[in-house]
Order: C-alpha cells, then sequence, then structure tokens
C-alpha cells in the first residue's frame, strides 16, 4: 500500500476488513465509530480512494487545528465530505499517538441509486471541498448531526423493511442540508481567513492583469485562480457567493470590465485594440460582455466621458 498508486478500496465491506472492524450490517451503507478503527503502521501514510460516499465527524482530544493560517478552538467537532474517487491522505505521527472519536457514514451509490438524493447529491458542492477546507462544527452543531447519524444507525440495525431505505436516505439529505447551512455560518464566522481569501483573490487578479497575461493567455479560468490561492474552485466560489454575492467567475468579470473601463475612458484605442489587449479574439464577444454588466456597449461608454 505505500507505493505512489492510491490504494482503491470498492467496497464498504472491504472497508471494514481493511480497518480491523466487524463485517457491515448493511452492505450498501454503514457508520464506523472511530474508536473502533484499528490502526496499524503501514497506514501512517498511505493515500485513499473511495468507491463511495464518506462523511466524517473526527474529534482530537487536546489538539488544536489550524484552517489556513488561523488556530481554533473550534474542537467540538471537524465534518469533511468526499465523493467517490477522490484521493485523500493519511499522515499520522508516529511520535505522538493521537486518539480520534467520532463517526463515519460510508454511502454506496447504488444505496441512493434511482432516488431523489441520486440526483441532488450533487449540488452539495463541499464533496469537492479539499480536506483543510473541512467544516468545523459548534458544541449545537455537532449534537444535530450525532442526532441524525444515531437515527441511520438505528434504522439499518432493526429489522430492514421496504419503509427502511426511504427513511434513512431522508436522514442522509436531512444531514446535507444542515451542512450547507453550517458552512454558510463558517463562511460568515471565520472573518479573518476568509478576508485574508478575499484579499489574495484581489492580489491574484491584478497581477495577472498588469502583467501581459490577458493578451497572451486570455482570461484566467476559476481554477488557475483557485490554485494559486490554495483553495478548491468550490470552496472558493462558495465563499464568494456568502460573502459578495457572486461566484469566482462573476468577479473575474468584473476586474476585466474594470479594466476595460480605464481604457475606454482614458485612451483613444480603437475598440478593436482594447477587445485584443484584453484577451478576446473579436471585439464582437468582448462588446456583448461589456454591455451585459454596464447596459452600455464600448462605444457608448467612452462616449459619455466627452
Amino acid at each position: 500500500m505505500l507505493n505512489n498508486q492510491p490504494y482503491r478500496i470498492k467496497t464498504i465491506s472491504e472497508f471494514h476488513h481493511l480497518r480491523g472492524l466487524p463485517k457491515p450490517e448493511h452492505p450498501l451503507i454503514s457508520v464506523v465509530d472511530y474508536t473502533s478503527i484499528k490502526h496499524s503502521p503501514e497506514f501512517n501514510v498511505t493515500s485513499w480512494t473511495l468507491d463511495f460516499y464518506s462523511i466524517s465527524l473526527k474529534r482530537n482530544s487536546g489538539i488544536k487545528m489550524k484552517y489556513g493560517q488561523q488556530e481554533y478552538d473550534f474542537d467540538e467537532g471537524i465534518l469533511f465530505f468526499m465523493a467517490p474517487g477522490q484521493v485523500f491522505r493519511i499522515e499520522v505521527n508516529g511520535e505522538a499517538r493521537v486518539e480520534h472519536s467520532g463517526w463515519i457514514l460510508l454511502i454506496h451509490p447504488d444505496f441512493i441509486w434511482n432516488t431523489s438524493l441520486a440526483k441532488s447529491i450533487r449540488k452539495y458542492e463541499y464533496f469537492d471541498y479539499s480536506v483543510n477546507e473541512a467544516l468545523f462544527l459548534s458544541e449545537k452543531e455537532e449534537a444535530v448531526a450525532n442526532n441524525i447519524i444515531q437515527n441511520i444507525r438505528q434504522e439499518y440495525h432493526s429489522n430492514i423493511d421496504k419503509f427502511s431505505q426511504d427513511i434513512i436516505i431522508s436522514q442522509i439529505e436531512t444531514l446535507l442540508n444542515y451542512s450547507e447551512r453550517f458552512y454558510h455560518r463558517q463562511f460568515i464566522t471565520r472573518k479573518i481567513t476568509n478576508h485574508r481569501i478575499l484579499d489574495r483573490l484581489e492580489e491574484v487578479l491584478a497581477d495577472y492583469f498588469r502583467g501581459g497575461d490577458l493578451k497572451q493567455k486570455g482570461l484566467p479560468s476559476v481554477q488557475y485562480i483557485a490554485d494559486v490561492i490554495g483553495v478548491s474552485p468550490n470552496y472558493l466560489s462558495g465563499l464568494l457567493k456568502v460573502l459578495t454575492g457572486q461566484s469566482t467567475q462573476q468577479h473575474i468579470h468584473n476586474k476585466l470590465i474594470e479594466e476595460a473601463k480605464g481604457k475606454l475612458s482614458t485612451t483613444d484605442l480603437p475598440i478593436t485594440a482594447i477587445a485584443y489587449e484584453l484577451g478576446f479574439e473579436h471585439s464582437q464577444s468582448f462588446s456583448k460582455l461589456f454591455k451585459s454588466k454596464t447596459n452600455l456597449s464600448p462605444q457608448e461608454f467612452r462616449r459619455s466621458f466627452n
């Protein structure tokens, strides 16, 4: 397992076997207690990929957690989400033994197949967040999540009948909706770190526009901006939507319009030349975007300064 390739776990039963757990009571859904997982030295540094969904709430005893460059005291619980096929890495410090508590909810895609959740689960963008963009729960929020998990556990522990799947899926949907609410709260309350991300976004865009990359490469992609800042694209857009009401793409376009306005109002360059400098192959595309953002054509905007 210690090669460069991530170790792929195809089934929930295989996960149970590898982590020294009893066979799952249901092959397609399982709630695992962290305290029940057996740790082995071969797992100290390992990359994994799962063929199923994983929602984990982890608590570290006596450990402060860092989010970005800032330390937090939200030690009650840290919730993170993994979609099938994502690669994550486990690193255990061999010098200090850290005991984790909490739980992992494992959901195989076959369990939600042909249900409303199969389609709606794609709208929860936090499944594409990085592990360092996890959800820090307050004590009350952790209690809500724990109660839902207990309901799921009780349902599949009891006699499975024709209602069981619908009841469990409704509980999963409730957990996901609460998690979306909690992320919204986190975007607002993590002011220092989040404002640093916004400041960094402005720096990256300003450097890109000043450096002449527009003319050579066109508009930067959301992926490029996120990579430079060091966050995932979905997390960046989710943060921006909560704090500013706009997506990353809208911020990029707004920066472009600011540049265009400056060139239109302070130079005599033809519209075609300005469009080319801003990375457009065709001036019509530039004019269309400019008008959609300002309700004026570039010519009309320029005339307003004469």
